[in-house]
C-alpha cells in the first residue's frame, strides 16, 4: 500500500485539453480543436501506482501525456515536483525531463532496432553525473540485474529478445535516469500471463524500492487490481470514479464502473485439474487456487469492453 503521507509530487488542478481536429477543414490556416480532457483533478505521491482505465477512447493515454507535459493542458494548472510547469517552454522543461519517463506499450517499436541493448539502457545513463566513464559498465549491470535481464543479451540487438524480454528493457531504460515518475501505457497488454506477473511484480518492486511515483494505465482491471493502490476510471474524457483499488472494487459507486468489473473474464480450469487438485489435498486444505496460464471465459452477458 501507498504511504499517504509521502509528499505529492505530481498536482493537476481543473487540468483540461484541447487538440486540433485533424480529420476538419482548415479555417483562417487553422484546423477547430474538440475537447480531449474534461476540467479535472488528480494528485500523485512519491511511491504511489495509480491506475488510469477505461475503454478506447476515454483519454486516459491523453491523460497520461498531460501528466508527462508532453501535451500542455489547455485550462487549469500542473505541478511536477513542486514546479509548475503547465505552460512551460521546452527549454525550461528540458532539465525536468530526465525525472519524468514512459515505458511504451510494444517495445519492439519504440526499441533502436540498430542499436544494441547496452547502448539503449547506457543512453539513459549517460545523463546521469554521478556515473562517470570508470563506473558506467557496473552500473549498466546493475540495472539490467534489477529488472531481470541477464549481462549476455547486452550485446544483442532488440529483435534477438523476447518480449518479455525487450519490456524488461524498456523498464530499464526508463528508470537508467533515475526518474521520479514514470508513466508505463498499456505495458503488458502483449505479453502471455506468465511473463505479465513477472513484470507487473518487477513495476510494483522498483515503486517501492525506489519511492517511484508510478501511473499505469490499463484497460485490464485485473491487471490495474494486481497492481495499484490507486484507481481513476475515466469516461468520454472525464474521471468519473477515483478513490483506493480495495474500495473501487469492492464498492463501486459509478455504474459505468460496474460495468467494467462485470467484463472482468472469470477464470476456468483445465479439464481434470480440479481432480488433480482434489486428490493431492488433504482433508484441511483450503481450496485450491487457479494455476498459471489456466484458460479463461467472459462472465455475464457482453458489456462494454474496458
Amino acid at each position: 500500500m501507498s504511504d499517504h503521507s509521502a509528499p505529492i509530487l505530481i498536482e493537476a488542478r481543473d487540468i483540461a485539453l484541447d487538440l486540433a481536429d485533424m480529420n476538419a477543414r482548415k479555417s483562417l490556416g487553422k484546423r477547430p480543436s474538440i475537447r480531449i480532457l474534461n476540467p479535472m483533478s488528480l494528485t500523485v505521491r512519491r511511491g504511489e501506482i495509480v491506475g488510469i482505465v477505461g475503454e478506447s477512447g476515454s483519454g486516459k493515454s491523453s491523460l497520461g501525456r498531460v501528466l508527462l507535459r508532453l501535451h500542455e493542458p489547455s485550462e487549469g494548472r500542473l505541478t511536477f515536483g513542486g514546479i509548475d510547469v503547465t505552460h512551460c517552454p521546452e527549454a525550461e522543461l528540458r532539465p525536468l525531463r530526465q525525472r519524468m519517463q514512459m515505458i511504451f506499450q510494444d517495445p519492439q517499436s519504440s526499441l533502436n532496432p540498430r542499436r544494441r541493448i547496452r547502448a539503449i539502457i547506457g543512453a539513459g545513463l549517460a545523463l546521469d553525473p554521478e556515473v562517470t566513464p570508470k563506473t558506467r559498465e557496473a552500473a549498466l549491470e546493475s540495472i539490467a540485474a534489477q529488472v531481470g535481464v541477464d549481462s549476455a543479451l547486452l550485446d544483442r540487438f532488440p529483435h534477438e529478445l523476447s518480449g518479455g524480454q525487450r519490456q524488461r528493457v524498456g523498464i530499464a531504460r526508463a528508470i537508467a535516469t533515475r526518474p521520479d515518475f514514470v508513466l508505463a501505457d498499456e505495458i503488458v497488454s502483449g505479453l502471455d500471463v506468465s511473463t505479465q506477473a513477472q513484470v507487473l511484480a518487477l513495476l510494483k518492486t522498483l515503486a517501492r524500492e525506489r519511492q517511484l511515483a508510478l501511473a499505469f494505465i490499463s484497460h485490464d482491471l485485473s491487471v490495474i487490481r494486481s497492481l495499484c493502490d490507486r484507481v481513476v476510471v475515466m469516461r468520454a474524457g472525464r474521471i468519473v470514479e477515483e478513490g483506493p483499488c480495495g474500495a473501487i472494487f469492492e464498492r463501486p459507486a459509478n455504474a459505468y464502473t460496474r460495468q467494467l468489473l462485470d467484463a472482468i473474464p472469470l477464470p476456468v480450469p483445465d479439464p481434470g485439474w480440479l481432480d488433480r487438485e482434489t486428490a493431492e489435498a488433504s482433508p484441511s486444505s483450503r481450496s485450491p487456487t487457479l494455476p498459471p496460464g489456466a484458460p479463461v471465459r467472459a462472465a455475464g452477458n457482453a458489456s462494454p469492453q474496458p
